[in-house]
């Protein structure tokens, strides 16, 4: 005889449906990543690896312990929905201590970027590797130097030239010294570091805005499963989330209002 809401049943399997799936994404997701990582230089493939071992893991789990919640549910087995109670307070614990100090710094991202960016400075004198990496920031962004054309001195670079197919983009005439002698330049008016941090903000923001999710799925996950163990334990007696006595009071009858007198003044 089924002891478990065939009702609760059905959403608890449903739920652990949609994480299996879930589960097979990241899987397919790092097997891409691997396909198209493996056509590169070996070593380049090395320092990937790390990532791509954490996705194939993160994405097993992910699925095991679905399915583990998903048999526990439609065999009310009691162990595997222990199991998986378990698993979803530790998961939820992880999420919460991986979202919340991220939360917390936040506000200090624009600081620590600025501090680490302003130690290229200035960029006709930063390492080959650092301009290779600014020519191409300007040039897919559309910007000029890191917080003002000025960084780049009097060495300005050809990426940050307006040029006729990008007209929609600011840009402003600037005069420079070549050779003892004066030059105007049409250059990109804004500068690569708010574009920047405006990435780095949006990515930090989808990372607390999946953690906290997750989270907040690992709680309702918490929730089903100890509503069911619940019912596998005492069969017999209802799940009541929130009871309301009620006390109703009733009133004279109206025959004694009528035939009492009223009181003396």
């Amino acid at each position: 005889m089924a002891q478990i809401s065939g009702f609760l049943k059905c959403i608890f399997i449903s739920f652990n449906v949609f994480f299996v799936i879930v589960g097979g994404v990241i899987i397919g997701l790092a097997a891409l990543s691997q396909a198209v990582i493996s056509a590169q230089v070996e070593n380049q493939l090395e320092g990937q690896a790390s990532g791509l071992i954490l996705l194939y893991v993160i994405g097993i789990v992910t699925m095991v312990i679905a399915l583990v919640g998903a048999c526990g549910a439609h065999k009310e087995s009691k162990a595997c929905l222990i199991v998986f109670l378990v698993c979803m307070v530790i998961g939820s614990l992880m999420m919460f201590l991986a979202g919340i100090p991220v939360a917390i710094a936040r506000p200090q991202v624009e600081g620590v970027l600025e501090a680490r960016f302003r130690q290229f400075l200035p960029l006709d004198k930063a390492e080959s590797n650092v301009k290779q990496i600014a020519d191409a920031v300007q040039t897919q962004m559309h910007c000029c130097g890191l917080f003002s054309y000025k960084d780049w001195e009097n060495d300005i670079p050809d990426s940050c030239e307006c040029t006729e197919v990008v007209e929609k983009y600011e840009c402003q005439n600037i005069n420079y010294r070549d050779f003892y002698q004066m030059k105007t330049k049409s250059i990109y008016s804004e500068p690569c570091f708010p574009i920047i941090l405006h990435y780095v903000l949006m990515v930090v923001d989808i990372g607390l805005g999946v953690f906290f999710f997750l989270a907040a799925l690992a709680v309702l996950g918490m929730i089903l499963s100890s509503i069911m163990i619940h019912q596998l334990r005492h069969p017999e007696r209802p799940t009541v989330l929130f009871t309301v006595p009620t006390i109703f009071t009733s009133g004279p009858p109206k025959y004694q209002e009528l035939h009492n007198p009223p009181p003396p003044y």
